[in-house]
């Protein structure tokens, strides 16, 4: 999968914060975040730049004239209700923009806030629960609809009978409200089910959003603490007045930051760099990706006609100060088809069209 595709999709009940929480990541005002249900009907997408220290050393090393990070791809989805699974609210178009992304990132209100519109109470277990149920309904939905198919395709194909059995199991246990992520079944079989897209297959990182006093208590182990209000407001300082700020809140990491990183552990992606005088640049492959995988993902060429890449990590180059000089200590490695890109290896391709 081509990196520029990998997206997390921002998901929620109405008024959790998410449009708040988006325009903080894009560090500007992009999606509009009015006090009102169903603000956002389209789904925004921007690039987020990747924070990595690493990359700005690399380009001060190699005297860089530009400077590109790694991105990914966040989608504002429109907020989801209790019945979405039958249609209510926006529930089919909401459910057909989370289809699309790479992972979910739910956010959950945890905060109080008169001025924002809310119905019921603060219940962050109880709105957990509604977008897990409405996601489990509509895969449920998804998985009886193929059931019915395959049962007549399984008299003469192998494959379908196999599918069968698969999408029984998915069946009963989304019955149960449980995830598709939950049921243990092999990589084979992911496959042979993977053009169903299931929500409740994608990874999932929740994000609690609570207010700015609540940032350094660990009261939700289970996903990621943010305040999208404290998020909105670092935008307008430099990096100094930010650390500054998030240290008088009792926090080192802005959401942002954190948000990041915990979308790479769970998509499973790695960084290597490529610096040199015109440019030093981030990119982003799955981990355990071959060589000529990762020289693919900066140009298709690159690993059509891949010979091999020239490999020193970020820590050795850091060390005696410039690529070539990392190659004159001898700690530059040759590496052919079968290496395994490592986060932070810096690396040049050699390749021949």
């Amino acid at each position: 999968m081509p990196m520029a595709n990998i997206s997390c999709g921002i998901v929620g009940l109405p008024n959790v914060g998410k449009s708040t929480l988006f325009n903080a990541l894009l560090k500007r005002q992009v999606a509009e975040a009015e006090n009102y249900p169903f603000c956002t009907i389209e789904p925004n997408v921007g690039v987020v730049e990747v924070p990595d220290e690493r990359l700005g050393v690399l380009a001060r090393l190699e005297n860089s004239a530009k400077v590109i990070p790694a991105a990914i791809k966040f989608v504002d989805i429109a907020g989801l209700v209790k019945d979405a699974h039958k249609g209510e609210g926006l529930g089919n178009q909401f459910l057909a923009h989370i289809r699309e992304v790479d992972a979910i990132v739910h956010v959950v209100r945890a905060f109080e806030n008169d001025d924002v519109v809310r119905s019921g109470s603060i219940d962050p277990k109880s709105d957990n629960e509604i977008i897990e149920t409405e996601l489990a309904l509509a895969d449920l939905q998804t998985v009886e609809k193929r059931i019915g198919g395959e049962s007549k395709a399984a008299r003469t194909d192998k494959n379908a009978e196999k599918r069968l059995i698969i999408l029984s199991k998915l069946s009963e246990a989304l019955s149960q409200g449980k995830s598709a992520r939950e049921i243990v079944i092999s990589d084979e079989d992911k496959e042979l089910i993977k053009d169903l897209n299931l929500l409740t297959m994608k990874p999932e990182i929740k994000v609690y959003n609570v207010a700015e006093d609540e940032l350094s208590k660990e009261n939700f182990p289970d996903g990621i603490v943010v305040s999208a209000k404290v998020e909105s407001e670092l935008c307008s300082f430099d990096e100094e007045e930010a650390k500054q700020y998030l240290s008088e809140l009792g926090v080192k990491e802005s959401g942002l930051e954190r948000l990041i990183k915990r979308c790479y552990e769970t998509l499973g992606l790695v960084t290597f760099f490529t610096a040199g005088p015109k440019e030093a640049r981030a990119w982003t492959t799955f981990t355990g990706s071959k060589a000529p995988q990762a020289a693919g993902v900066i140009h298709t060429d690159f690993e059509k006609g891949f010979i091999r890449a020239e490999v020193v990590t970020y820590e050795k180059m850091v060390e005696v100060g410039s690529f070539d000089k990392a190659r004159e200590k001898g700690w530059v490695r040759l590496e052919g088809r079968e290496y395994s890109i490592q986060d932070g290896d810096v690396v040049y391709f050699r390749f021949n069209i």
